[in-house]
């Protein structure tokens, strides 16, 4: 990877679409030697929540990049106790930001002016301190050695306020390890098409937060920018790790938070990022989908097989296959003709199962050819332009294509409209969810693309189908801008972009392509995946008001998660990314606040294995977002094709839908406050250094833990227990000796096996047994275990709605506590189970007790039956009773 700044030659040749990028080696020490800026007029609010102040150059300009701004702007906020709100801004003329369109503002907290984290500065220069108030330890802290610089398309700011070896996690979407490297590493925040998602390169999604842990406390800092940027970490000087932003744009825009552990962290990034949106129950059964199914019997055929194969299917998918000459909003009249596509989704639903098809943003660019979305589109004026007002044309899937304009003031009721006719209920195809891809806004045209018609007839785009289609009555489903001075093309520091020759153009839509409000992609390129997630999530909304929607992207930035999910792009069929998927889990879901994300299981290109494709169905099961997802030149690799992984499938659907209300409620906590639903074992040990590195183990909730064999043809794995906590076996409930906690090896782990673990103090609510469906699901009766602490305490939570809709009017959210062999259930049954509440299950019991007691519920006999398992400590209560109000238990 590049980690050195870069200024563009004199000699770069300019085209419409892009340049031939030439770079020159700029020293950093010449960066360093920068005057850097004075504060002067310094002001502080009467209630000491707000300081203001200007900042003056405080030398000859050193001009690297661009002419150094004379003057700045410091606005500084205490926005609440654990929260510090930091801007530099250019004084004398609007520069481009974030705008609150896309990414609301957090609100002030009424702050009691005893803040957790603290801001000083020096005037002389002008250096500030992010410090936390109860220790007196440096969070972030600029330098004199490393000043502040401010040009019209480069800004730098370095800290040094971290320590050796610090433990960082975040920094976007990445194949970097979850614990981040610190020396010499490179983050580039430029969105892009990446097949592989290979390491050390910008990929999808662009998140510039990080989190940073100490055994004193956790904090955070977020710079909310969507320009281009690289940030670098080096642990090069004695004792401290450094954070340097380089920004091609925009504004200086920080966030520092801070809390007593990573808990509290994720929570305070989620008050300003917003906190996730809440998705329907089906969502987290198995999605199955393939680039490359031929045609409607193809489809047909592989939901027919999933039942024949007794693996629970909740929701079948289409790739672009199904549309004509892959122009979106179409079906191929031939080969997935709208009558027998509308009797896959009829089919379908009438068994309880969804459908999903893709969406790209890019819309063939064929106007008065009978293509009515892009006539309407150029009727109403929608599209991405040049800057002299010419629509923005490239190459994607259906060859010369043109983007929606999300910033412009109609492009909500084209796309609305467009959802409305092609996925009409009664005549159209009536999809559950949707899946949007490509939208970095990715293109195939090489620069400088000055003829897409020539390059996709090179390209054969649309490419040519590669079968005859199928006779229609084939049976299925039988057995068997703004006038600027910026260089935008050239900018004069080139970030580390990995697409080819590192120009910000290539493999995507041309940085100069003007929006409707003068914006130039330049500045909100980073935004567009997100932006057209939004649209996509309120057209659906549009569609059906009342329900939650399923919107999964590809490309994200900062507060996707209000509206949509994230699977983490056109990974590989290997073990290493069977591996990286984890730790790219654990970023959406515990730094980024996307919890529904998950990877392609079994992998996308290249060919997956029986024995790889077992292991990550296994794993896949405990993806928040559990799809097996490949590419059109692959082998086929349904769960079904090989009796391992069939096998495998069936035994972790099994777990994964009897913990299903425990994962629904996990979910239904981060909607409210942003406790992740995925965690690093950190974050539930944070005070045992040894979970600082630990990647490749993470907890589902606070309470399962989910420890999967990582290396290929392996049956062993060696395991963290951490030794202050106590855990359960989830499949036998047998206690783990205390003997056995640190680094332990399991062994004898075949590969329809994954080790799963209860962490002591967890109360954990099951389902008896999973389902085909989760329509059926809902049908079955639950049984409570209990696993307590060391301390013999446990507690846990039930949330349940009627899965679907917005508005619940009717909850059941119940509170359950364990201590000195009492079991309380309390809380609100609003929402009707109609289930029992078949069972009592308390592990860790030393033996069998005298008795048990019951009350709260007059329906309940105290005769019941009471079994004791005294080989693994287990104590069953058999109940069988109605389910619908507050409970205890008392052993005796």
């Amino acid at each position: 990877m590049r980690t050195r700044s870069w200024v563009k030659a004199l000699s770069a040749f300019h085209v419409l679409c892009g340049v031939l990028v030439h770079a020159e080696y700029v020293e950093p020490s010449r960066l360093d030697s920068c005057p850097g800026y004075n504060a002067v007029n310094v002001t502080t609010s009467t209630n000491g929540r707000t300081i203001s102040a200007d900042l003056v150059l405080a030398g000859t300009p050193c001009n690297v990049f661009g002419k150094d701004l004379q003057q700045l702007r410091l606005q500084v906020a205490y926005e609440s106790d654990n929260r510090i709100h930091l801007k530099i801004i250019d004084p004398l003329q609007p520069r481009y930001e974030v705008p609150e369109s896309v990414f609301p503002r957090p609100q002030s907290g009424n702050s009691t002016l005893n803040p957790n984290i603290q801001f000083t500065y020096t005037t002389t220069p002008f250096l500030f301190n992010i410090s936390r108030v109860g220790t007196n330890e440096t969070l972030f802290a600029t330098s004199a050695g490393h000043p502040l610089i401010f040009e019209p398309q480069y800004l730098r700011i370095k800290s040094s306020g971290s320590p050796a070896d610090a433990n960082i996690y975040g920094l976007g979407e990445h194949t970097e390890t979850f614990r981040l490297p610190t020396r010499d590493l490179t983050r580039t925040f430029w969105s892009r098409d990446s097949y592989g998602i290979p390491t050390g390169t910008n990929l999808y999604g662009n998140h510039p937060v990080y989190f940073e842990h100490r055994l004193t406390g956790t904090h955070g800092v977020f710079l909310l920018s969507s320009n281009g940027m690289d940030i670098k970490i080096n642990d090069t000087q004695p004792g401290v790790t450094s954070i340097e932003y380089n920004v091609i744009g925009g504004v200086l825009d920080f966030y520092f938070f801070a809390g007593s552990n990573p808990l509290e962290v994720s929570r305070e990034y989620a008050k300003i990022a917003g906190a996730p949106a809440e998705v329907p129950y089906w969502s987290f059964g198995l999605h199955q989908c393939r680039f490359g199914y031929q045609n409607f019997v193809d489809v047909a055929g592989v939901i027919t097989n999933y039942s024949a194969a007794g693996i629970p299917l909740e929701t079948m998918w289409t790739d672009i296959d199904y549309m004509d000459r892959r122009r979106v909003f179409t079906l191929d009249p031939d080969y997935f003709p709208l009558s027998r596509m509308r009797e896959i989704v009829d089919h379908l639903h009438d068994n309880g199962q969804k459908y999903i098809v893709m969406v790209d943003p890019a819309l063939g660019y064929f106007p008065n050819e009978g293509y009515a979305p892009v006539d309407r589109g150029i009727e109403t004026d929608i599209f991405l332009k040049w800057p002299n007002g010419s629509v923005v044309i490239g190459v994607v899937w259906p060859g010369p294509s043109v983007w929606p304009d999300w910033f412009h003031p109609k492009v909500q009721d084209f796309w609305n409209g467009e959802f409305e006719l092609f996925f009409n209920e009664t005549e159209g195809l009536d999809i559950d969810g949707v899946w949007i891809d490509m939208n970095e806004p990715a293109s195939f045209c090489n620069l400088p693309c000055t003829d897409p018609w020539e390059q996709s007839r090179e390209r054969q785009f649309p490419p040519p189908r590669a079968f005859p289609p199928p006779d229609i009555n084939t049976p299925i489903f039988v057995k068997a801008t703004k006038k600027n001075k910026r260089s935008i093309l050239d900018p004069p520091y080139a970030i580390s972009d990995a697409a080819p020759n590192g120009d910000l153009s290539a493999t995507t839509s041309p940085v100069n392509a003007t929006h409707f409000n003068n914006l130039t992609e330049y500045d909100v390129h980073n935004l567009y995946g997100t932006m057209m997630s939004t649209s996509t999530h309120l057209a659906m909304l549009n569609r059906r008001p009342e329900l939650r929607t399923l919107v999964i992207t590809r490309s994200t930035f900062a507060g996707a998660g209000r509206h949509v999910g994230k699977w983490l792009g056109d990974n590989l069929s290997t073990w290493e990314q069977y591996r990286f998927s984890i730790a790219g889990m654990l970023g959406f879901t515990s730094i980024y606040q996307i919890p529904m994300v998950g990877s392609d299981i079994c992998g996308f290109g290249d060919n997956t294995t029986e024995t790889l494709c077992a292991r990550w169905a296994m794993l896949g099961g405990f993806y928040p977002f559990m799809r097996n997802h490949n590419q059109d030149t692959s082998i086929s690799q349904e769960f079904y094709r090989w009796p391992l992984v069939t096998q495998a499938a069936k035994n972790v659907l099994d777990m994964r839908y009897r913990l299903l209300d425990y994962i629904y409620t996990a979910f239904h906590t981060a909607s409210l406050d942003g406790t992740p639903v995925l965690q690093p074992l950190f974050y539930r040990f944070p005070n045992d250094t040894n979970t600082f590195s630990i990647e490749h183990q993470f907890l589902y909730g606070s309470s399962i833990l989910v420890s999967p064999v990582t290396e290929e043809n392996s049956t062993s794995v060696t395991i963290y227990l951490p030794p202050e906590g106590r855990y359960y076996d989830f499949l036998t409930f047998a206690p783990v000796p205390e003997s056995r906690t640190g680094n332990v090896t399991l062994t004898n782990v075949d590969f329809t096996k994954i080790p799963v673990h209860i962490v002591g103090g967890a109360v954990v609510p099951l389902r008896v047994e999973g389902a085909m469906i989760t329509d059926e699901l809902r049908k079955k009766d639950f049984e409570i275990v209990i696993a307590p602490d060391k301390n013999g305490v446990a507690h846990g939570k039930l949330y349940v709605d009627d899965g679907v809709s917005i508005g619940q009017s009717r909850q059941t959210f119940l509170t359950m506590e364990y201590g000195n062999g009492r079991l309380t259930i309390t809380g609100e049954f609003g929402h009707p189970l109609n289930v029992k509440l078949k069972r009592i299950r308390i592990l860790g019991v030393p033996k069998r007790p005298s008795g048990v007691n019951f009350g709260g519920q007059a329906n309940l006999n105290t005769t019941k039956e009471v079994e004791y398992d005294g080989e693994k400590k287990v104590l069953n209560v058999e109940l069988g009773t109605a389910f619908e109000s507050a409970f205890s238990l008392q052993l005796l």
